[in-house]
């Protein structure tokens, strides 16, 4: 088989995973051509990648709820008000930020768990019982800024979260030579672990992909990690929040590939009943997902806050609707089962570069909601297409 042929038939296979990633080059291309530039360059990029922090948090718990066919309404307000706690707890309380990052998130467990008991224990539907939160929390929010309406935080420690960026060694004048550092090792990483899993495959006889593909997407999966760390490095390297989200990313897209927990969702996902019958606990692994849906929704709650200096009374927002649409933007199927972390973190950048492009080129609000519609429209569609066909 040809170079291109083969190629043409590995798309055509993994079109539900690889279309996402078109989907963004081809966003990225149409907007650097209609800004003239401003849209790829280093600044924009960088604002973007850092803006787009919370919401990726967010579509990351939302991809796992989605997979186990459930869904959280409240995970915006839940952000919005923890990160009002968090405030609080700073200016009020004088705790330092080493304490009240941890309380925040326990307290995120504790509302996600109580999620999870209502759903699997009462058997009460997951709209309902999050909807229900959603107001609970919006209320709570309201509450927490009563008095002042908005809480400065002074704490420049827990506001370099959200605007901080990791420091430089200064060897190199106008890059940031960690940046560039990190991006090498993480291409060194990149290629030893797809060596060693197609190594791995090729032990148990399952089928892999030829020399020349497998060359060819470790060759394009290194450019693309040199240039986004490139870019970053030309303004001021790797942010906080970045940071953040590539290790959260890192720590899920493990449990879900590589551990029996994340086999367990996907079953559960796939089918309840059987999964029940296979000795898998779909209660608990109800409770785990809620609890970890909240926990992320607790930071990216503490990463707005951060990013804003303040927790204000709009805070939480729309966020469930960005992170529910990321999801399915990134290849999270209707049905359940289906599903990547990575997936829904490009899905996440698509819809952020939609805004952050349309933004840049002067584009009324309105059409913006009525365009990012469509696209959720378009992915769902494209679901149901190719599942259709299978």
């Amino acid at each position: 088989m040809g170079f291109a042929t083969e190629l043409k038939d590995l798309l055509k296979k993994n079109i539900r995973e690889y279309g996402m990633y078109i989907a963004l080059i081809i966003i990225m291309v149409i907007f650097s051509v209609l800004t003239k530039g401003t849209f790829i360059s280093a600044r924009n990029i960088s604002k973007l990648i850092d803006a787009t922090g919370y919401i990726a948090v967010l579509a990351v718990g939302m991809t796992l709820i989605l997979i186990i066919r459930h869904i959280d309404l409240s995970v915006g307000y839940v952000a919005g008000f923890l990160g009002a706690i968090a405030a609080i707890l700073l200016t009020q309380f004088k705790l330092p930020v080493i304490v009240t990052i941890p309380v925040i998130l326990l307290i995120g467990v504790v509302i996600g768990v109580f999620y999870g008991f209502l759903v699997a224990k009462l058997n009460m539907p997951a709209f309902v019982v999050s909807l229900a939160g959603m107001l609970i929390f919006r209320g709570a929010l309201l509450q927490a800024t009563l008095k002042s309406g908005t809480i400065i935080i002074p704490n420049a420690g827990f506001n370099a979260l959200g605007n901080g960026y990791i420091p430089d060694l200064s060897i190199l004048p106008d890059l940031h030579f960690i940046t560039l550092l990190l991006g090498a090792i993480a291409i060194v990483a990149l290629i030893i672990s797809e060596a060693k899993t197609r190594a791995n495959k090729i032990r148990y006889n399952f089928e892999v992909v030829s020399t020349k593909i497998h060359v060819a997407k470790l060759i394009l999966m290194s450019l693309i990690i040199a240039y986004i760390a490139f870019i970053l490095a030309q303004f001021n390297g790797l942010s906080w929040t970045v940071v953040i989200v590539i290790v959260i990313t890192g720590i899920y897209h493990f449990m879900t590939t590589r551990t029996v927990l994340g086999r367990h969702i996907y079953a559960v996902g796939g089918n309840p009943e059987a999964a029940k019958l296979s000795g898998i606990s779909v209660r608990y692994i109800t409770y785990f997902v809620f609890g970890s849906m909240s926990m992320l929704a607790a930071l990216s709650g503490i990463l707005f806050t951060a990013r804003l200096q303040s927790a204000t009374t709009t805070a939480g927002v729309g966020f469930e609707l960005d992170a529910i649409a990321a999801a399915y933007v990134g290849g999270v199927s209707t049905s359940g089962g289906i599903g990547k972390v990575t997936g829904s973190i490009i899905g996440a950048f698509v819809m952020a570069s939609l805004t952050n492009g349309m933004n840049l080129m002067g584009i009324d609000i309105s059409w913006q909601y009525i365009i990012r519609g469509i696209v959720l429209i378009l992915a769902v569609l494209f679901d149901v297409t190719t599942r259709n066909k299978k």
